[in-house]
């Protein structure tokens, strides 16, 4: 293995186990590369003062004979809105956080610690994971600072798992996580040329992570090959006792599902409508879906399901309520040092301190957030019932009943715009996140290909509970199609 940090999880475990190095060296590796590369990138937040401890624990316990899980010794950066408990903070890119630890680990950091993971460190973020001013740049953060793409430095990452999305491409970790509420994992993923799941919502407890929306959040993997997503998946997935929605997790071993024949005799619906919004993404959308008749798919095309632009609306109204609701109660939670202890505490401070947290775009989103009327009020209610009727009965669960379909794709969204963090994103009019996000359903992005050499994804979609199922038609369609090219040295796209 000529560079560890470029090796598949299996690689790493396998040569961990026969000695071929350490989990320190591995921790060791990384960091060189990141200290050597993320200067032009800034996608590690800050590294885990402890990381070189635990690895030498983790080394000594396989000497020992003990493995603790399928990620024994493999380095993990996690996005920086995701608890620890630990001597590193967790601030959502606010500079209102900044320095402000956790009491306790969250959920999936106890998870991956449980299956021997090294927390390496946490990732840089779209301020709190994008949830902050309609003119927001995805990978700014007040904190943190800007995030550029792991292809071309003058161009967006994605959000709001921004860094983690580039760490991952760049080799700066074995994977990471992040979290989505509306695209960001799988934005992020497919800027970036990686693999993102977006798994259903209650497949991974939400305890410990920064929130926004209690009906649309989940973290997620994010990895260089869908088998290192799938391996990472397993670690985390599972119930939550702190987060009722879990109940139903169908934790498990979801390598399981890597069958290379996946796509043969599935019928995969083409959401025609969620395409169409660039001449060159369709072109490779069509390579795309030649390439799944190819592997055994039938394909049922010119479907048509609810725009973004119709489900939207609602969904603002529901993540701006429960953002009120959720955020205060996790600030509630923090020690008697931190800062900010509501909502309206953090408006003040970006007032207070409008030079640093302000200086290209405002917060209107968290002052519409302020004004919401709370869980039991009817407009809230009416906006989450609309929204999930959209996405759901008359949206993913009517196609996929009504076609006999296993899924259903599209492409993920448009390739990455120029960076503009006066005017705000460009989203290109592409995207079709909202599907899953909205319906709270899995989904999982893969590499597509690219355009004018930057990176675009394909995004397959399924009902509740088909994680496992997804996972088996991504990684079908990675093994066909093997389109992935590596980042190369940092550049520009227009020099």
């Amino acid at each position: 293995m000529t560079d560890p940090t470029e090796a598949s999880i299996t690689d790493l475990c396998g040569s961990m186990e026969h000695g071929a190095f350490r989990c320190i060296d591995l921790v060791a590796a990384y960091r060189v590369k990141i200290e050597a590369e993320d200067g032009d990138f800034n996608a590690v937040a800050f590294l885990n003062p402890d990381a070189e401890d635990i690895a030498a624990g983790l080394d000594r316990e396989r000497a020992e004979g003990r493995v603790r899980g399928p990620l024994h010794g493999v380095p993990i950066l996690v996005k920086d809105n995701i608890a620890s408990g630990d001597r590193m903070m967790t601030s959502a890119g606010s500079l209102a956080l900044d320095g402000v630890g956790a009491p306790a680990d969250s959920h999936v950091v106890s998870r991956l610690r449980a299956a021997g993971a090294v927390l390496l460190g946490k990732t840089n973020l779209s301020e709190w994971a994008n949830f902050r001013s309609t003119r927001s740049s995805s990978g700014w953060s007040s904190r943190g600072g800007q995030v550029r793409n792991a292809y071309a430095t003058d161009r967006t990452p994605g959000g709001s798992s921004s860094g983690s999305g580039v760490a991952a491409a760049r080799g700066f970790c074995a994977a990471a996580i992040g979290t989505e509420t509306d695209g960001s994992v799988v934005s992020p993923s497919t800027m970036n040329s990686i693999v993102g799941i977006k798994p259903t919502v209650g497949m991974i407890g939400r305890t410990g992570i920064i929130p926004i929306s209690h009906s649309q959040d989940t973290a997620g993997p994010m990895a260089r090959t869908v088998a290192d997503a799938a391996a990472v998946l397993s670690a985390i997935a599972g119930p939550d006792a702190a987060d009722p929605v879990t109940a139903q997790a169908q934790g498990g071993d979801f390598t399981r599902f890597l069958d290379v024949a996946a796509l043969r005799g599935k019928r995969i619906g083409v959401v025609r409508n969620y395409a169409g919004f660039h001449e060159a993404v369709d072109a490779v959308f069509a390579e795309a879906l030649d390439a799944l008749v190819e592997a055994g798919a039938t394909l049922v095309d010119d479907l048509s399901l609810a725009q973004r632009d119709e489900i939207r609306p609602h969904e603002l109204i529901v993540m701006m309520t429960e953002f009120k609701v959720g955020l205060n109660a996790y600030l509630a939670g923090l020690g008697p040092e931190t800062p900010v202890r509501t909502l309206v505490d953090v408006i003040a401070f970006n007032e207070a301190h409008a030079g640093r947290t302000m200086p290209y775009f405002g917060q209107e989103i968290l002052l519409m957030a302020e004004e919401t009327g709370g869980l039991e009020d009817r407009v809230y209610q009416t906006a989450l019932a609309v929204s999930r009727r959209l996405t759901r009965e008359n949206g993913i669960d009517k196609a996929l009943r009504d076609h006999q379909l296993d899924a259903l794709a599209a492409p993920t969204a448009s390739a990455p715009w120029a960076i503009d963090l006066v005017n705000g994103d460009n989203r290109g009019g592409g995207g079709s996140s909202i599907l899953a996000a909205v319906s709270g359903y899995a989904s999982i992005t893969v590499p597509m290909g690219y355009v004018s050499g930057l990176p675009v994804g394909l995004s397959f979609i399924g009902g509740p509970w088909s994680d496992g199922p997804l996972i088996a038609l991504g990684y079908a369609f990675e093994q066909t199609r093997q389109v992935r090219v590596p980042p190369g040295p940092a550049q520009r796209f227009l020099s």
